[in-house]
C-alpha cells in the first residue's frame, strides 16, 4: 500500500506517488517521460514522444462531445532538486521519500516536485477516468521548464488542434494567471584598450550593501542596482576629476539578478586623490539619502589599489557615458493590472576584459512590441558608444486577452464550488504559456493550480484539500466544454 493511498482524489495521488518514485530533476527526465508514455500505452491512448522527452497524449471526446472544441491540458515533468544539509539521497538516481499527515504532502529532507508533478498526476487521472464526460483532450507534458523552458521551445505543436488550454503550473489556489512577460538577453560590448599609468594613483570604488533580488519578481521594489550606481558615480567623478581614468569594472554574476555589489578600479592623478576621496564621501551620502527607504545599507567606498594600466581618457569617457545613459529598472507599468510591471530591464553583469567592457542586460515585457523597442534602444545606446549589443536569447511574452471564454468559465465554476471569487493575476516572470501562445495562434489559455508552499526547497508541501478542489474545478470545466 502506498504512502498516499488513503488520499483523495485516489487516482491523482496514486499517479503522483508513482511519478515521485523515479528521479526527474531538470535535465534528467528520460525515466519520467518513459513512465508517462507507459501510462498512455496502458490506457490504450495514442501518444507522441519527441527526442527532448516531451510527450503528447490524445484522447477522443466522449459520446455527445465528439464535435466539441478540443481542450489542451498542460504541465511540465521536471522538478527542482533541493535537499537539506543532512540528506544523503542522490536525487539523480533515487526517488522521493513521501510523507503525509492527511492535510499536506511532502518529501522527507528534499523538495517534493509538486511543481509540477501534481499537474502531470491530475492530467493522467483525467485521462484514466472513464466516467468523466469530456471534449477531445490533448495532454501536453514538457521537460526542463525549470531551466529555461527548453522543452516547450523544442516541442512541435503542429499536430495540436486545441485552441483552449489549461496550464496547471500555478501554486496558489483561486489565483488564475492570465499574462506573463517575455524576455531577451543582450550581450553588450564596448571596445577599449589599456595603457600604462603615468603618475596616477590606483583606487578601487565599491558599491555594496544592496538587497538585490530577481530581475522579474523584485524589479518593482525600488531597490538599486550596484552596476548602475557604479556607472553613475564614476561618470560624475570623471566630470569633476581632471585626468580620471577607469581601469576595470566588475559586478554581478547573473543577468536575471539585480546586482548587489560592484567594483570599479580607477586611476586618479596623484594631486587629485584627496578631491576624489572627498567626492566619493559626498556621493555616498547622496545614495544613502536616496535609498534610505529600500536600500538603507547602501555604501559607496574608496580604497587604494595597485594598478599598472588603465583606459585612455577618451575610452574612459565613452564607456562611462554609455553606462550613464543605459536605463535600468522599471520602464512601464501595466494598465490592465495595477501594480504590475509591464516592461523592465536589468544590467546584471559588468566585466572588463583585455579588449574592453562586456555586459549582459536582461529585458522583459508582456508586450512583444515594447520588448523589441527596448532591445533596439539598448543596441542604439551601445552603438552610440562605439560598441554593440547582440541578442543571445529571446522568449515570448503572454499578452492579456481582454476576451477569454476559458477565463470566464473557470471563474464561474470556481465561485460555485468554493464559495469564493477567483482572482486574476499576471507575472513579470516568464511562463511556458507565452511559448504556447506564440506557437498556437488564437490560443485561449489560463494557468491555475493547487496550493503549494515553499516551492523548490526541502520545506515544499502540497495541500491535499486544495488539490481536491482544483481537480474538481478542472473536471467540471471539461464537463461544461461542449
Amino acid at each position: 500500500m502506498g504512502i498516499l493511498s488513503k488520499l483523495e482524489p485516489k487516482c491523482v495521488f496514486e499517479y503522483f506517488e508513482e511519478l515521485c518514485a523515479v528521479p526527474h530533476g531538470s535535465g534528467n527526465v528520460k525515466q519520467i517521460s518513459d513512465l508517462c508514455a507507459g501510462f498512455a500505452e496502458r490506457l490504450g491512448l495514442p501518444y507522441r514522444q519527441d527526442e527532448a522527452g516531451n510527450l503528447i497524449i490524445w484522447k477522443a471526446g466522449t459520446p455527445g462531445y465528439e464535435g466539441a472544441p478540443t481542450v489542451i491540458l498542460q504541465g511540465h515533468m521536471d522538478m527542482v532538486c533541493a535537499k537539506s544539509g543532512d540528506c544523503s539521497k542522490d536525487m539523480t538516481r533515487d526517488g522521493l521519500d513521501l510523507a503525509s499527515d492527511g492535510e499536506w504532502v511532502w518529501a522527507e529532507k528534499t523538495s517534493l516536485g509538486g511543481d509540477n508533478g501534481i499537474a502531470v498526476a491530475m492530467i493522467l487521472g483525467l485521462l484514466a477516468d472513464e466516467s468523466l464526460p469530456h471534449p477531445p483532450l490533448e495532454a501536453v507534458f514538457t521537460v526542463d521548464e525549470e531551466t529555461g523552458m527548453g522543452g516547450a521551445f523544442a516541442l512541435d505543436c503542429s499536430d495540436l488542434k486545441g485552441r483552449r488550454m489549461l496550464n496547471l503550473d500555478s501554486e496558489e489556489e483561486g489565483v488564475f494567471t492570465v499574462s506573463c512577460a517575455g524576455g531577451a538577453r543582450l550581450d553588450c560590448f564596448i571596445p577599449a584598450l589599456q595603457a600604462p599609468l603615468e603618475r596616477e594613483k590606483g583606487c578601487v570604488v565599491t558599491v555594496s550593501g544592496l538587497r538585490g533580488g530577481h530581475s522579474g519578481m523584485d524589479i518593482d521594489k525600488g531597490g538599486a542596482s550596484a552596476n548602475q550606481l557604479l556607472g553613475r558615480s564614476l561618470y560624475a567623478a570623471s566630470e569633476r576629476i581632471k585626468g580620471f581614468r577607469t581601469a576595470e569594472l566588475r559586478g554581478g554574476q547573473f543577468d536575471n539578478v539585480i546586482c548587489v555589489r560592484s567594483q570599479g578600479f580607477v586611476a586618479v592623478p596623484a594631486d587629485q586623490v584627496s578631491n576624489f576621496e572627498a567626492f566619493i564621501r559626498e556621493a555616498d551620502h547622496v545614495l544613502k539619502a536616496e535609498y534610505a527607504g529600500c536600500d538603507r545599507d547602501v555604501a559607496l567606498t574608496c580604497e587604494p589599489a595597485a594598478l599598472e594600466t588603465a583606459l585612455s581618457l577618451e575610452d574612459t569617457h565613452r564607456l562611462l557615458r554609455t553606462l550613464a545613459i543605459l536605463p535600468q529598472g522599471v520602464q512601464a507599468m501595466s494598465a490592465d493590472f495595477p501594480g504590475l510591471v509591464q516592461t523592465s530591464l536589468n544590467l546584471g553583469i559588468l566585466r572588463t576584459e583585455t579588449d574592453g567592457l562586456h555586459a549582459t542586460v536582461s529585458v522583459r515585457s508582456s508586450f512583444a512590441s515594447q520588448k523589441d523597442m527596448l532591445c533596439r534602444q539598448v543596441q542604439a545606446i551601445l552603438e552610440t558608444g562605439g560598441g554593440r549589443a547582440e541578442i543571445r536569447s529571446s522568449y515570448p511574452g503572454w499578452q492579456y486577452r481582454r476576451q477569454s471564454a476559458v477565463r470566464e468559465q473557470l471563474l464561474t465554476i470556481y465561485q460555485e464550488i468554493s464559495g469564493r471569487a477567483g482572482r486574476l493575476a499576471a507575472t513579470h516572470g516568464g511562463l511556458e504559456c507565452g511559448i504556447f501562445a506564440e506557437k498556437i495562434p488564437g490560443l485561449d489559455v489560463v494557468s491555475l493550480g493547487p496550493d503549494i508552499r515553499d516551492v523548490h526547497s526541502p520545506r515544499e508541501r502540497l495541500s491535499v484539500k486544495s488539490t481536491q478542489r482544483v481537480y474538481r474545478l478542472v473536471r467540471e470545466f471539461l464537463k461544461r466544454s461542449r
